[in-house]
This record gives structure tokens, C-alpha cells and sequence, in this order.
């Protein structure tokens, strides 16, 4: 008597299971990561120079990235790229600033440096993981698996290109301004230009990823 053995099937491997945030939550974080890394930075600066000079308020921005770097890390917090990005982007318009003696430096280095921001988002449209996308880990856990999703590959494709734009916007204005107008005038009418194309950056990209969230069941209301 034979007896036929029926292999029973390998069990199917159990869906991802993703955490459910809540569109508060990504929106606190991103204001926690924009706030250190660009807004208070701007803040100190603008408010020391209205009251101490430039060379002053230079170094108060700078000093503001450094130490807060240094108490993330002591304090054992995850330390955003956005933060890291500020520090050395300071560190460098600084340098440049004390070693040729010019406050007209400093301020050029921005504007110089948008325009390469805004290039080197447009040339990562090239490439297979565009500029917002490695940027997005400082605001949702994002592994390949979700980056690979269709509507999230278009969402990071269209951020990219929507900060392109907004950056290279903020370079042009920038530039002529400096040219055209005294530091007296330069220094606020740039600050609130600069806080209104940030600002827009920051709705335009909270309302296109909550859409996206939403239609991939990953963010409550």
C-alpha cells in the first residue's frame, strides 16, 4: 500500500504593516526640523543685527548651529540632514565672509548658494531617488519599498520640482536686490521674501504628502 505525501504550502508572508500617523504628528515634526534648521537660525541672526551689526550677528548664527548640533548629540536626539545641511552651509558663507572682510560676500553666498540648490534638485530628476526623497526621512520613515510606490515616486519627483522652482525664484529676486538696493533695505525686504517662499514650500509639500498619505492608507486626519 503506497501513500502519496501532499506538501502543504509555504505560508504566505505577512503584509507590511505600516503605523498609522496622524497628519498633526507629520506636521509637528516637520516644524520641529524646519524650525532649528532654518527659522531660528534666521531669527537669531535678524534679531542680533538689528541690534549689534552684522559681524555680530554672523557669528550668533553660527554659534546657534554649532551648539545646537552639540546638544543633539549629547542629549542622544536624531540630528535631521536639514540641521547638518544649515551647519555647513553657515560654516562656508562665514568663512568666506571673515577671510575677504565683506558683509556684501556673505550675503551673496545665499543667493549663489539657492541657485545651486536649485540646480542640483533639478539634476536629481535624473536620477532614480530625487532630492526630496532623501530629504523625507526628516519627516516620515520612508524605506524602498514605500519610495518605490507609484503616487510616492511622483510625489517626490514633483516636490523636487516645485523646490527647484521656488529656489531658483528666491536666487533671481535675491540677486537683484543686493545689487539694486543698501543692506539696510536688503537685509529685511530679503528676510521676508525668504519667509514666504519657505513658507509656501512648507504648505505646498504638507498638502501634495497628505493627499499622497492618505491615498496610500497611511496618515489619519
Amino acid at each position: 500500500m503506497s501513500v502519496t505525501a501532499f506538501a502543504l504550502p509555504a505560508p504566505l508572508a505577512p503584509p507590511i504593516s505600516r503605523p498609522h500617523v496622524h497628519i498633526g504628528a507629520v506636521a509637528r515634526r516637520a516644524a520641529v526640523n524646519l524650525g532649528i534648521g532654518c527659522v531660528v537660525p534666521a531669527v537669531v541672526f535678524y534679531s542680533v543685527f538689528a541690534v549689534a551689526g552684522v559681524w555680530t550677528a554672523i557669528l550668533a548664527a553660527l554659534a546657534w548651529s554649532y551648539g545646537t548640533l552639540a546638544w543633539r548629540a549629547v542629549s542622544g536626539r536624531r540630528t535631521s540632514a536639514l540641521l547638518v545641511l544649515t551647519t555647513v552651509v553657515l560654516t562656508a558663507r562665514t568663512a568666506a565672509a571673515l577671510v575677504t572682510d565683506s558683509a556684501f560676500v556673505y550675503f551673496l553666498q545665499p543667493i549663489v548658494t539657492d541657485a545651486v540648490i536649485a540646480v542640483v534638485f533639478l539634476l536629481s530628476l535624473r536620477t532614480a531617488r530625487p532630492l526630496a526623497a532623501r530629504l523625507a526621512g526628516d519627516f516620515y520613515p520612508v524605506d524602498a519599498e514605500l519610495a518605490a510606490r507609484p503616487r510616492v515616486a511622483r510625489l517626490f519627483r514633483g516636490l523636487t520640482a516645485t523646490w527647484a522652482a521656488l529656489w531658483l525664484l528666491k536666487a533671481t529676486f535675491g540677486s537683484w536686490l543686493l545689487l539694486t538696493q543698501s543692506l539696510e533695505t536688503f537685509v529685511p525686504v530679503k528676510a521676508g521674501v525668504v519667509l514666504v517662499v519657505n513658507l509656501t514650500a512648507i504648505m505646498v509639500t504638507l498638502a501634495a504628502a497628505a493627499y499622497v498619505a492618505r491615498r496610500e492608507g497611511l496618515l489619519h486626519t
